[in-house]
């Protein structure tokens, strides 16, 4: 069975990125374009790993943390936010909000599918 990765960008460009890196090697991949949205299919489709972009509307990407891990539908997932916010005090507070992991945007797409590999199985 093939485990779900929820992907959570307001790009519809990079959602297809990481599904196109991702889905080849196994993953299903599902998408959201918000942290709110984000958070209905973490809900719905109990996902194996979460990658979140950082700067969204209606509920950014540490939001989407803060919420999925008050949830008990987040527990024990994880989380890697995948942005282009390079700021180490951003990174800590993404960790404080209960991220597994940071990577840069634009993603190189081995180190995206070994962090897939490595995190969800």
């Amino acid at each position: 069975m093939a485990k779900t990765v929820l992907i959570i960008d307001d790009s519809k460009a990079i959602r297809d990125m990481v599904t196109f890196t991702l889905e080849p090697h196994g993953y299903r991949c599902v998408g959201a374009g918000d942290g709110s949205e984000g958070l209905t299919r973490l809900r719905a489709e109990n996902p194996a790993l979460v990658i979140t972009d950082l700067n969204m509307p209606v509920m950014n990407g540490i939001e989407f943390i803060r919420h999925a891990r008050q949830d008990a539908a987040g527990a024990g997932i994880p989380i890697v936010m995948l942005t282009t916010e390079t700021k180490p005090e951003m990174k800590a507070e993404g960790k404080s909000a209960g991220a597994t992991g940071w990577i840069n945007k634009p993603f190189d797409a081995d180190m995206l599918l070994s962090v897939a590999k490595k995190l969800a199985g």
